[in-house]
C-alpha cells in the first residue's frame, strides 16, 4: 500500500493548497489516457454516472458494485495519477465498498449521504475513513457529499443551505478532509460554506451560472469537478462528427490526420 498511500497524500496535498484543484471526470481507459494526457491535469476523478452510461445501466446505483469497480480498476490501471472514485452512496456498505476501491489503487472518493437521518450520515464518514487508516491509508481523501441540493433542493433555499452547513461540519468533525455540495452556488453561498468549513475544504461542481474558477480560488475553495459533463461534451463531439459526414460524405480535414 505504499504507493497508494503516497498518492492519498499527493491527492490531500493538492486539496489543501490555495490553488484551486480541478478535475475532468473521466469513465474508462481512454477517457482516461486522454485527460490524463492534458497539460496541467494532476488528478482524475471518476464519474458513477458516466461509467453507469457506458455500461448500459441508469444512475442511482442500478449498476452492479463490482462491475463499477470492475471499470475503476481499469481506469486506475492506466494512469499514476491519484484517481477519486465516485461511488455513489456506497452500494449498501460504503465502507466496505471503499475498502475495496482502496485495495485497487483509489486514494480518494465521493460517497452520496443521500440525505440520511445525520448521525447515519456522520457514522458513515467515520467509518469510511477507519477503513482507510486500516488498510493503510490515513490521507484518504474523502469527498463527503451532501444531497442537500441534488435531493432536498425543491425545500425553501435558506433550508437547503442551513442543511448543508450543518451536514458538512459533522462530516469534517467524523473525519472527512473536504466535503462536496454539488448544486448551482451562488457567490455568497459558496462564501457561507466556506466561512463554515475553513478554507480548502470545499469542494464543489462546474455548472452553468456558478462562479468562475478564479473566484472559486479566491473565496477558498478546494477542488471543483465536472460530474457527467465531461463525457457529454465528448458524445456531443462524436455525434456532431456523425452527423457532417452523413450528411456532407466526408470531414474537412479528415485526410490531413495522422
Amino acid at each position: 500500500m505504499t504507493d497508494t498511500a503516497a498518492r492519498a497524500s499527493e491527492l490531500l496535498r493538492l486539496h489543501r493548497e490555495p490553488a484551486l484543484l480541478k478535475v475532468v471526470n473521466v469513465w474508462d481507459p481512454i477517457s482516461t489516457s486522454a485527460v490524463a494526457g492534458a497539460t496541467g491535469t494532476v488528478a482524475l476523478a471518476t464519474a458513477s454516472h458516466s461509467i453507469a452510461a457506458t455500461l448500459g445501466y441508469e444512475d442511482g446505483e442500478r449498476i452492479p458494485v463490482d462491475e463499477m469497480l470492475d471499470m475503476v480498476r481499469r481506469i486506475v490501471a492506466v494512469t499514476d495519477l491519484p484517481v477519486s472514485a465516485d461511488l455513489e452512496g456506497g452500494y449498501g456498505d460504503a465502507a466496505e465498498t471503499v475498502r475495496r476501491a482502496i485495495e485497487i489503487g483509489v486514494v480518494g472518493a465521493n460517497v452520496e449521504d443521500q440525505l440520511k437521518p445525520l448521525d447515519e450520515a456522520a457514522a458513515q464518514v467515520e467509518a469510511i475513513m477507519r477503513v482507510a487508516r486500516e488498510a493503510g491509508v490515513p490521507d484518504f481523501v474523502l469527498n463527503a457529499r451532501t444531497d442537500a441540493f441534488p435531493v432536498g433542493g425543491g425545500r425553501d433555499r435558506d433550508v437547503v443551505i442551513a442543511d448543508a452547513l450543518e451536514r458538512g461540519r459533522a462530516y469534517l468533525d467524523a473525519g472527512a478532509p473536504v466535503v462536496f455540495v454539488p448544486g448551482p452556488l451562488t457567490s455568497d453561498e459558496v462564501r457561507t460554506l466556506v466561512d463554515a468549513f475553513g478554507p480548502q475544504r470545499l469542494t464543489t461542481i462546474a455548472l452553468p451560472g456558478t462562479p468562475s474558477f478564479d473566484e472559486l480560488q479566491e473565496l477558498g475553495v478546494a477542488r471543483v469537478s465536472f460530474g457527467p459533463i465531461s463525457q457529454r461534451v465528448a458524445l456531443t463531439a462524436l455525434q456532431e462528427l456523425a452527423e457532417t459526414a452523413l450528411a456532407h460524405g466526408d470531414l474537412p480535414g479528415f485526410r490531413e490526420l495522422n
